[in-house]
């Protein structure tokens, strides 16, 4: 019987927490059980919390996991590794060396000759696209071509694995769509110095577009929730209705596997979104065509927003008891309808009843201004409650969304200068 080929890079029952400025252990990532076979494009797909860029330090070697077991060539891995290269989001170019300085460091550190350095180097300029660009400084450059330096970077050290964090989420739309296409011709006809590729992304789309496989997150902690294969043949056309099939299959299976509530309902973890825009969006789904029921990938395109952000604005809808979300469609409730037919003043009213109702912690905060004898309360008295259990950024980020809210719904005040709590003329 043949051996089952070893994968290039594995993860085998990982799990990683951080600790906790109050004490204890933040659970981020359980039981991750990952493989990454040559000659394939993954994509990691989660929405914020999800652990996506920990699992990348991880197999990067930057990282070591709390429990379970990392390799790579079929050995374990305790530190970063020659033959595993890394694209960020941020540029992070150094400003004082020129495009071919930048491409150069990364080999020199591997005490190469100097002409060998050079032919690299310049190689892997001419293959990204910045041939003639050589002696130009970052601060010359367009987004776009910082970002190729980069990749020119890592592409530059040959390396067998390229872990891609966000990589062209900092850039411009067309810019981004521009640097996809080239990239993935490049991959197409094998002129890439890399066997395999993982990309870390929010973006639907994009992992679509590029993946063979898409492996979907689940959050706090991050959990493997279900693979997705793309068995669409490259170039892929994004109007093509097999294309558009898979991008409602990943919504759909994203709304069906919701952030687990905490133990603590206080402390769930809260989606970003305005009340502007989650007003905009009922509206938009109450109206003609939809009459109530929209397709989420279609509403999505029809916001022009990233599909994390389009997803955290539906979920903010369905934690307030305004929509449901179920097989990739968004369907307004009695309350959401009842909310796009008010007035201004009856929709603070419904929305302050929907928040408390359906939102533990801006109960939580009520009944704490209520209690003290000054009725107010700093900010940071709930944030260092909310690390408890959630990572410092996602307790950010929980905090700004209820306090956005609570404001809108008048249930309390806020002062940014003072950065506390009140119920000092909350309306």
């Amino acid at each position: 019987m043949t051996e089952p080929a070893v994968p290039l890079s594995e993860l085998r029952g990982v799990r990683r927490t951080f600790p906790k400025a109050s004490g204890g252990e933040l659970l981020v990532l359980d039981g991750i059980d990952l493989r990454l076979e040559s000659g394939e494009i993954v994509c990691l797909l989660g929405r914020s919390g999800s652990g996506k860029s920990t699992i990348l330090r991880i197999l990067a070697g930057l990282l070591p996991p709390t429990d379970g077991e990392v390799f790579f060539e079929g050995k374990p891995l305790h530190g970063p590794a020659v033959g595993i290269s890394l694209v960020f989001q941020s540029f992070a170019l150094f400003p004082w060396l020129t495009v071919l300085g930048n491409v150069e460091l990364g080999l020199e550190a591997q005490g190469l000759p100097n002409a060998e350095i050079r032919r690299r180097a310049l190689e892997a300029i001419d293959l990204i696209g910045l041939d003639g660009f050589e002696s130009a400084y970052p601060k010359e450059l367009s987004g776009g071509m910082r970002q190729r330096v980069g990749f020119a970077r890592a592409l530059v050290v040959h390396p067998r694995l390229m872990l891609m964090d966000e990589a062209f989420s900092a850039l411009d739309v067309l810019t981004a769509e521009n640097l996809r296409a080239d990239f993935l011709a490049l991959w197409t006809q094998r002129k890439l110095p890399i066997d395999t590729v993982l990309l870390v992304t929010h973006n639907i789309e994009e992992a679509v577009l590029m993946g063979d496989r898409i492996v979907l997150l689940s959050t706090h902690p991050g959990r493997i929730s279900d693979t997705i294969e793309v068995p669409l043949a490259r170039p892929r056309d994004r109007f093509d209705p097999a294309f558009r099939g898979l991008v409602d299959l990943v919504y759909s299976r994203m709304t069906q596997t919701p952030i687990r509530p905490s133990a603590v309902p206080i402390a769930e973890a809260l989606p970003p979104a305005s009340t502007s825009m989650l007003a905009g969006l009922l509206e938009t789904v109450a109206a003609p065509p939809f009459e109530g029921q929209a397709d989420l990938p279609v509403l999505g395109e029809r916001f022009q927003i990233e599909g994390h952000e389009f997803l955290s604005l539906a979920d903010a809808a369905r934690r307030l008891g305004f929509a449901l979300l179920e097989a990739g469609d968004i369907q307004l409730t009695p309350e959401g309808m009842r909310f796009v037919g008010c007035g201004l003043d009856e929709r603070k009213r419904l929305f302050a009843e929907q928040l408390l109702r359906h939102v533990p912690l801006a109960s939580h905060i009520l009944t704490v201004l209520e209690t003290r004898p000054g009725k107010r309360a700093p900010r940071t008295r709930f944030q260092v409650e909310l690390e408890d259990h959630l990572s410092p950024e996602d307790a950010r980020t929980t905090l700004n969304a209820v306090t956005s809210w609570g404001r809108f719904a008048e249930i309390f005040a806020y002062d940014d200068q003072d950065e506390a709590f009140s119920l000092d003329d909350p309306g």
